[in-house]
């Protein structure tokens, strides 16, 4: 083990099935703190699975209030924002959401201002991915998202300080 590291397990049981069957302990000097902002449950879930399953702690919003609170309690490391929300995510109408007002009313909160921030979305990439860089994103992804290309991105943003080989865990297999 490397010197400062500690032996943290990085699953619910206190065993690692995918990371013993290869030897390798499951450790991290410290894990990162991805949030996921989708009002999808399917797509938040999916994604937070293969982040935990590749050493990231991962929180979850559905909407721009719930990101805010998380960004103001937890404080983490990467937000995954998607942009395109359905009408009724703003809770009782009022405001109509999109990825790009909940950036925009993140970032004026103090612990955000230095956040760095993915943009996914399932729309016309032509309709958002100029703006998206414009607004500071420093990549987009169009849904379904390739989860290797998705990791290779995350890990160049938020590289890994112990320098340990990355190692890239599926947990959902494909369909055969």
């Amino acid at each position: 083990m490397a010197p400062g590291k500690q032996l943290i397990c990085n699953c619910i049981q206190n065993t690692c099935g995918y990371l013993s069957a290869i030897g390798r302990p499951c450790w991290f000097m410290s894990r990162k703190k991805i949030l996921i902002v989708d009002d999808s449950p399917v797509i938040a879930k999916t994604m937070s699975l293969t982040l935990n399953a590749n050493g990231y702690d991962v929180l979850t919003a559905e909407d721009g209030a719930t990101a805010a609170g998380a960004v103001r309690r937890d404080r983490p490391d990467l937000i995954l924002l998607d942009i395109s929300f359905p009408p009724d995510v703003g809770h009782g109408g009022g405001i109509s959401w999109d990825g790009f007002l909940i950036l925009d009313w993140v970032r004026r909160l103090e612990e955000a201002k230095d956040i760095p921030f993915i943009v996914i979305t399932g729309g016309d990439p032509a309709k958002y991915e100029e703006r998206a860089f414009a607004a500071g994103a420093l990549a987009f992804f169009q849904k379904p998202i390739n989860k290797d290309e998705l990791l290779d991105t995350i890990r160049q943003i938020l590289p890994d300080e112990g320098g340990e080989e990355q190692l890239t865990v599926d947990p959902i297999p494909p369909l055969a």
